[in-house]
């Protein structure tokens, strides 16, 4: 392959893709053709389960300019394969962003942003190639339509219900997603983009961006079934039961297509529930009527599927469920965005500034709809009300339609969502593999055997294929569902819903979980603590309210009244909740103005707030002269909120302008994070200790929110401040104190905690809170154990020809660190006798100082990692990386947030369990009804149970495979086999008997330290597997020779049948008639059919494991009752042999003392296999040597061993010698960065030392670390 041929999509992002270009080539694919009639069709599977095989097999390399398909390939580390064809449009221009007549009359030449996507020097098209729109009108029409204009055609593919449109100018394909392409200013959108659009441009841009819908294709139940029946499994399932069927064994075959009907019928019905849903989520509102804005000044009523960008959007006044994304350009919006960010507030959109109209300097910003998503209105968020002037309507511009919207994106994730990377599934096919490998020794025996025995070809061939079919389980994939399906129904019982259960198993490996705090950690609401007011550069001691007769006309207690988003929604106030609990807090009233009295204005009627009356001054006593009317006017105290600056999250802060009535200047308030607020204040009116005082809230847990002041100039008019920057209002204020604001952990918060603790999961905070409240409320639930040091990593970018660095500092004074706890490393026990003391500590970041680490030293990122808990001030696209960064040094990470600002993290963590049942939420793979984070241990446990189940039955398949494997192979040494009725005993009344029962454990009641393995490739599996193989294997072979040394022994006929002796005489006459033709009733068959028949249930019973992960077997009462009943039922037909039941089962009858004997071997066949599994795995190798890499859980400090303890580290030191004498480093990333970290004696960094990134030399990529004080 070319590496110039290789073109890269959406690089950088997270779907970022190689691309190869390939022509169809016509004798490849006749090729392939042919190759198909003769495989019988099974090329053509093949090629269909290989995608790239397909494109390569049928398609020439070429140019991705020239391309007629292309082969694409992500880049993450699935590398999964998508074929797509590309198709021609034709459109009349090549730029949707130009009007025609430029594109057509006197084209300019390309701005630095546009998008040409004509191929002009195309190839001609070719069969199949058929030019067409991309909204579905024949081309015909559409040429008819712009007959004037030249038709240029246009090559695109469709992948991921995303268009890829080819791009002259950069030479690859590219997506269109909307006007952000343009990197459009705000200026412009409002000089530019205020007008609306003709109807010929919105009928010319839709050929590019096509239908505004989220279309959810159901799909229909044979498209479905026929890609359910084409898995790999039903076809192997297919060819079993064609093979059963021409060896006549046809009661098996109906038993399998009959459990595979229902595991089909069940998965359809599943599916396509799924489906459903999500298309009934999608489709509510998403074709309603707006009203639209023409180049002409007039206003057009269209279906909302016809909007593109670019078109002016009328808002009704009564609201509407948004189609599209769109920003604001006039007016005020009442949002309800739960869709998307999971919180119900009603947050408050306002218009998108105009720099164009404002002071001289501002700077006007290209839009962007991350930083400017207080200005935007996002597609299935809900207008609840609008403000608007008179004459003028509230209008917003359509940036993106369809699946390029919000909405669009969440969809896209749920119908396209990442394959579950996990150990267990490709150690299955390993071990699959390995089935295989002996299935082919034993076909080539077989064949072997059965030539030099002269043997039929037609037996030949069916019993060669039948050992295929015997070491290979077809029941494999229903049997590991089993486990899965049974915790799914488990966790749905306690109110943990689950729409991935896939990732059920993942959850039983976690070991680490981020926490969000609020919501999450700690309640939702916020109470008001206290007040600080400052005055004269001072604080005053602190006041438990602000409802005060002499605070009422303070600017403090203004600032807290009218500094908020507050609105009334059915005569409610709404709003985030700690404006709702400061402006309580003043016991002030607000009134907006309606509809009615706004439309008799030519502006919006300001909100109005003022003080009840009970809290003004006593009014004067009037003489007769006095105009009561004016004293009213005058003696009022209401202020009106003219303007509003929203909260934004980037500058931690909002503002307001208003205006007391009755005065002419106006006052500007604003309240946000302390170190904010301050650095727009005025130096002498921010208090000296304003750090120390700060700080003593801040490590009690409190949140503080700060005010400030400013008082305007008198030239600013109403609308001058209706069109100046923030910028321009947020500086030169004076501080007016602080809000102390109490968040209280939730009940189960500490003890949840504990509990993770206790089973060496580690705990992190990952929080858009301030972080000294962050690291207070780890401490405060335990999530930081008291003594315990925190170092804070404070890091900034490169400035002013210096390097970026970090500098380390404590949190706060160290105490006496824990010294009675150790952290002791199993890998090496050479010292044993003296454990290393170490201190522990954790690290502590925001997001700033996040995202300088990250950018200028990644290697030290992972080290951070390591020993980090708290994160602060992360933004959401942060705490989706802190996810990804956990996950790269082989952390299983679970996620629990409340759904707000967590979903691109509660979908990539391996477990996300989101408290929101939202529809923000539903990407996550579960979703708790329970809202705290009790839920956790909860999944984690059933996650365990479910993990441990998939490995219970695959060991038991497993055996059960080889134990029928071993029979039919001895048997086949003397020309015999299982009986038909045998195979289906053992096939139907043994083997899925338990294995549906043996699933159906419960959870272990609490969590522990030992966590299970994470694949099947694994040293405790590995030896459970290998050695009851062995044990199976040593015992049938004894019984299959031991029985031929009998005395008794003979070639079996119904005349030496011992139970038959009486009859001799009668049986005599009919001897010729009765001899077996396929050998199958013979002494070697019955007793190897009553050893191995024992042998099931033994296994299954040593498998079936209960503590430390599920609850014991004894409690599984209908895996108990089968396994009885099977034993007693085995016992009772060998030592009471039943006429009927021996001529079902083709067994013959043996002598007593041979029954005995039988036993005997049977009893011990049970002593070694429970032995060898209980006391040589469980409490031996598991306990000494296969538990060095789980117990050395690096970041969670064990108890001080006991004496105990000790000898068992010495035992460990001598087994670990005599098993594996060599020095094994961990498998995981993270115990490997541990084992680094404690040998280095500069880590962890010293506090008041500074890390500096510096460049090597020659220009390399990595980085020298220059520490100094």
């Amino acid at each position: 392959m070319e590496k110039g041929d290789l073109k890269i999509l959406n690089k950088g992002e997270e779907e970022e893709m190689e691309l190869q270009g390939y022509r169809l080539c016509r004798w490849r694919l006749a090729l392939v053709g042919f190759g198909v009639f003769c495989t019988g069709g099974f090329l053509l599977l093949l090629l269909y389960w290989m995608p790239q095989w397909c494109v390569k097999s049928t398609c020439t390399r070429t140019t991705a300019r020239d391309a007629e398909v292309v082969l694409l390939r992500s880049t993450d580390e699935f590398r999964r394969w998508f074929p797509a064809r590309v198709r021609v449009m034709l459109a009349p221009g090549s730029n949707p962003f130009h009007s025609l007549e430029t594109q057509t009359t006197s084209p300019s030449p390309p701005s630095s942003h546009s998008c040409t996507f004509s191929n002009s020097a195309s190839p001609p098209l070719t069969k199949g190639q058929s030019p067409h729109p991309s909204n579905g009108r024949p081309a015909q029409e559409l040429i008819t339509k712009f007959s004037d204009y030249q038709p240029t055609q246009i090559r695109y593919f469709t992948f991921h219900s995303t268009k890829y449109y080819w791009n002259n100018e950069v030479q690859n394909f590219k997506v269109l997603t909307g006007l952000e392409d343009l990197q459009v200013s705000c200026s412009t959108l409002h000089l530019e983009h205020t007008a609306g659009l003709s109807r010929n441009l919105q009928e010319y841009r839709r050929l590019f961006f096509g239908v505004n819908e989220i279309a959810v294709k159901v799909p229909s139940v044979f498209k479905l079934l026929i890609k359910e029946v084409l898995n790999p499994f039903y076809i192997f399932q297919l060819f079993s039961v064609i093979l059963w069927s021409a060896d006549e064994y046809y009661y098996y075959a109906v038993a399998i297509v009959f459990m595979s009907v229902i595991s089909i019928a069940t998965s359809l019905y599943t599916i396509k529930k799924q489906y459903i849903m999500l298309h009934d989520m999608v489709a509510a509102h998403s074709i309603v009527r707006v009203s639209v804005c023409r180049a002409n000044n007039e206003i057009e009523e269209i279906l909302s599927t016809d909007l593109v960008p670019g078109d002016v959007m009328v808002i009704p006044r009564n609201g509407t469920i948004m189609p599209c994304d769109a920003v604001l350009i006039s007016g005020t919006c009442i949002v309800n965005e739960s869709m998307l960010t999971g919180e119900s507030v009603p947050v408050t959109k306002t218009n998108l500034p105009n720099p164009a109209s404002g002071q001289q300097g501002e700077v006007d910003d290209a839009y962007n709809t991350e930083e400017h998503k207080r200005h935007t209105l996002f597609c299935g968020t809900n207008v609840i009300q609008t403000r608007f002037y008179t004459g003028e309507l509230v209008k917003a511009v359509v940036i993106c339609t369809g699946f390029s919207t919000a909405k669009g994106q969440l969809v896209r994730s749920i119908l396209y969502p990442k394959p579950t990377d996990f150990k267990l599934y490709r150690d299955a096919y390993l071990f699959l593999l390995c089935l295989v490998a002996v299935a082919g020794i034993g076909f080539i025996y077989s064949i072997v055997l059965s030539i030099l025995n002269k043997v039929p070809a037609k037996t030949i061939i069916i019993e060669s294929l039948d050992i295929v079919t015997i070491t290979v389980p077809p029941a494999l994939p229903a049997a590991m569902t089993a486990g899965i399906v049974y915790a799914q129904r488990r966790l749905k019982h306690i109110g943990i819903f689950c729409i991935s259960p896939q990732r059920i198993n993942i959850c039983g490996q976690i070991n680490l979980v981020c926490f969000d705090k609020t919501g999450t950690l700690t309640e939702d609401g916020l109470d008001l603590w206290g007040v600080q007011r400052v005055e004269n550069g001072s604080f005053h001691q602190s006041e438990e309210n602000a409802y005060k007769e002499n605070l009422v006309k303070s600017q403090f207690v203004a600032c807290m009244a009218t500094c908020h988003s507050l609105t009334k929604i059915d005569g409610q106030l709404s709003g985030d909740p700690l404006d709702l609990k400061m402006f309580e807090a003043t016991g002030w009233i607000l009134e907006e103005a309606t509809e009615e009295e706004t439309s008799l204005h030519n502006r919006i009627m300001p909100t109005v707030v003022r003080p009840p009356k009970q809290l003004l001054p006593p009014e004067p006593v009037l003489s007769a002269e006095q105009d009561m009317e004016l004293y009213e006017i005058s003696s009022a105290y209401e202020i009106g909120i003219v303007r509003q600056f929203p909260f934004s999250s980037a500058l931690q802060r909002m503002s307001i302008v208003a205006r007391l009535l009755g005065e002419k200047r106006m006052d500007a308030y604003m309240k946000g994070a302390p170190e904010a607020v301050a650095s727009l204040c005025k130096k002498e009116t921010v208090p000296e200790n304003f750090a120390d005082v700060l700080e003593s809230y801040t490590r009690q847990g409190f949140r503080v929110i700060a005010l400030a002041h400013r008082r305007l100039e008198a030239k600013l008019t109403w609308h001058k401040v209706q069109n100046i920057g923030r910028d321009h209002i947020e500086s030169n204020m004076e501080f007016l104190g602080l809000i102390i604001m109490q968040n209280k952990l939730k009940a189960e918060t500490p003890g949840v905690l504990q509990d993770l603790h206790k089973a060496n999961i580690r705990t992190v905070m990952v929080t858009g809170d301030n972080m000294l409240t962050a690291i207070s409320v780890a401490r405060d639930c335990g999530m930081i154990p008291p003594g315990d040091k925190i170092i804070i990593a404070d890091a900034l970018h490169p400035h002013d020809g210096q390097a970026a660095k970090i500098t380390w500092r404590y949190a706060d004074k160290p105490q006496k660190p824990r010294l009675e706890e150790i952290n002791i490393s199993f890998e090496d026990v050479s010292h044993v006798e003296e454990p290393k003391i170490q201190e522990m500590y954790h690290f502590a970041m925001n997001g700033k100082s996040f995202a300088v680490i990250a950018e200028h030293f990644p290697d030290m990122l992972q080290k951070l990692v390591l020993h980090g808990t708290v994160f602060a001030r992360m933004a959401p696209d942060q705490k989706t990386q802190l996810i990804e960064t956990l996950q790269g040094v082989d952390y299983f990470v679970g996620m629990c947030g409340d759904g707000a600002n967590d979903c691109g993290a509660l979908k990539r963590a391996h477990g996300g369990i989101s408290l929101s049942e939202l529809e923000a939420s539903v990407a996550s793979p579960f979703t708790s009804r329970t809202p705290n984070i009790s839920c956790v241990p909860s999944l984690i446990r059933e996650g365990r149970a479910a993990l441990i189940t998939s490995f219970c039955v695959f060991k038991f398949m497993a055996l059960y495979s080889i134990i029928q494997y071993i029979s039919v192979t001895l048997l086949y040494s003397i020309l015999s086999n299982l009986g038909d009725f045998q195979f289906l005993f053992i096939d139907i009344a043994i083997i899925l008997l338990i294995v549906f029962t043996m699933s159906l454990n419960p959870a272990w009641k609490e969590l522990v330290s030992r966590r299970p393995p994470s694949g099947l490739i694994s040293g405790p599996l590995l030896f459970s597997v290998l050695t009851q193989i062995l044990i199976c294997l040593s015992f049938q072979t004894i019984t299959f020779l031991w029985v031929r040394q009998q005395p008794w022994y003979t070639t079996w006929t119904p005349l030496t049948d011992v139970c038959n002796l009486s009859s001799n005489q009668s049986l005599s006459a009919h001897n010729d008639t009765e001899i077996d033709e396929h050998n199958i009733q013979n002494f070697e068959n019955t007793s190897l059919f009553y050893v191995s028949s024992f042998q099931y249930l033994i296994v299954a019973i040593v498998f079936s494991k209960g503590k430390p992960f599920r609850q014991p077997s004894y409690k599984n009462w209908p895996f108990v009752l089968s396994v009885v009943s099977l034993y007693f039922f085995l016992l009772f037909i060998m030592f009471h042999p039943v006429k009927g039941i021996d001529e079902f089962l083709e067994i013959v009858c043996v002598p007593f003392e041979w029954r005995v004997k039988l036993s005997l071997v049977i009893v011990v066949n049970a002593a070694v296999s429970v032995v060898v599994e209980t006391f040589v795995l469980d409490v031996v190798l598991w306990k000494l040597v296969f538990s060095r890499d789980k117990q050395s859980n690096f970041g969670v400090t064990p108890a001080a061993p006991t004496s105990q303890g000790v000898i068992d580290l010495r035992a460990y030191k001598c087994l670990s010698w005599l098993c594996c004498p060599y020095k094994k480093a961990p498998k995981a990333r993270y115990m490997h960065l541990a084992q680094e970290l404690s040998v280095d004696p500069d880590w962890p960094p010293k506090p008041t030392t500074t890390t500096e990134a510096k460049p090597c030399p020659d220009n390399c990529s990595s980085y020298q670390i220059m520490i100094g004080s």
